[in-house]
């Protein structure tokens, strides 16, 4: 048996986790038909919905992006009228971002093309395993709760 790290899963449990989360997520990224969007720029628009209208600057910091990396996926989704800049009402020199109609439409077609995949695959575990399934469902909530 393989040594355990800190406590946790030995390497091999933690390989076959990372490796299975990365296909799903993989899989999920392609069930949309909106392709031309890159995870970055659906993220940032997911944040931007989650935040409401948001400075840039905040923006890279839920992203964990450098301001530079942001602004370019920003300008990205202006230009593909996704999202709105709107002056800052408490400071006249900023401007905010907030998602347009289309970017709102965008992520519910992204979100109901995912939950559509999820939902065919899930119907083909039995019922164990669709219990199973569900009571992991806070465990990894925390996993993606965790500061890094």
């Amino acid at each position: 048996m393989a040594q355990e790290n800190e406590g946790g899963l030995d390497p091999a449990e933690v390989a076959r986790l990372r490796l299975v989360i990365a296909r799903l997520n993989r899989h999920l990224m392609r069930a949309s038909d909106r392709q031309e969007f890159t995870f970055a720029q659906q993220s940032a628009l997911a944040r931007i919905e989650q935040h409401g209208p948001v400075r840039l600057g905040e923006l890279a910091a839920l992203e964990r992006v450098t301001a530079p990396s942001m602004t370019r996926t920003v300008a990205s989704l202006v230009e593909s009228g996704m999202v709105n800049r709107v002056p800052d009402p408490s400071d006249g020199r900023s401007v905010l971002v907030e998602l347009s109609p289309e970017g709102v439409a965008l992520l519910a077609h992204i979100r109901r093309r995912r939950s559509e995949l999820l939902a065919r695959r899930t119907a083909e575990l039995t019922e164990p395993e669709r219990r199973t399934l569900m009571a992991a469902l806070p465990v990894l909530e925390r996993l993606v709760s965790f500061e890094d």
